[in-house]
């Protein structure tokens, strides 16, 4: 049983997830966002002022929709964590590499957590999504196929 967190001690919670080097989103069945980290805004120029409670698609029309509904309504549905790397699907969301100097590549790419959140009651009602920077994962990875011919894999 998780441990239990006094209310009045809840804010260092909100701390964390708002100073994490990863995007935290969480949406709810109809897609509005209803958490928003740091680093969603830093990487969006969005605060959560313009985006809480508006619908992500919106927000982002470059989004597959097709294929984020179906894999939020698989996670609901089933409630298990699901998830995406940067070979299946470069990025969720198009944010700019942000390494000026050393970034060779135009976007950032991700890989991305899905994690149903779950009521009281046990239903999922919301997921959360978790966004990783893996541009230098990739980067890299790309440079050594490139290097071996396209080998690096067989």
């Amino acid at each position: 049983m998780p441990a239990k967190i006094d209310l009045k001690d809840f804010h260092w919670l909100l701390d964390i997830v708002q100073c994490m080097d990863v995007g935290v989103v969480v949406l709810d069945r109809q897609f509005r966002v209803e958490v928003w980290n740091g680093f969603m805004e830093n990487h969006s120029c969005l605060g959560p002022d313009r985006v809480n409670g508006r619908n992500l698609f919106e927000l982002f029309p470059e989004i597959d929709q097709t294929w984020l509904r179906r894999k939020v309504e698989t996670v609901l549905e089933l409630g298990t964590r699901a998830f995406s790397l940067w070979e299946q699907r470069p990025y969720l969301l198009r944010f700019e590499n942000y390494r000026p100097i050393t970034g060779e590549e135009d976007f950032m790419y991700q890989n991305v957590t899905f994690l149903p959140l779950a009521t009281a009651g046990g239903k999922s009602e919301r997921v959360c999504l978790v966004i990783y920077d893996v541009t230098e994962v990739a980067r890299l990875k790309k440079r050594l196929e490139a290097s071996c011919g396209g080998n690096f894999n067989r």
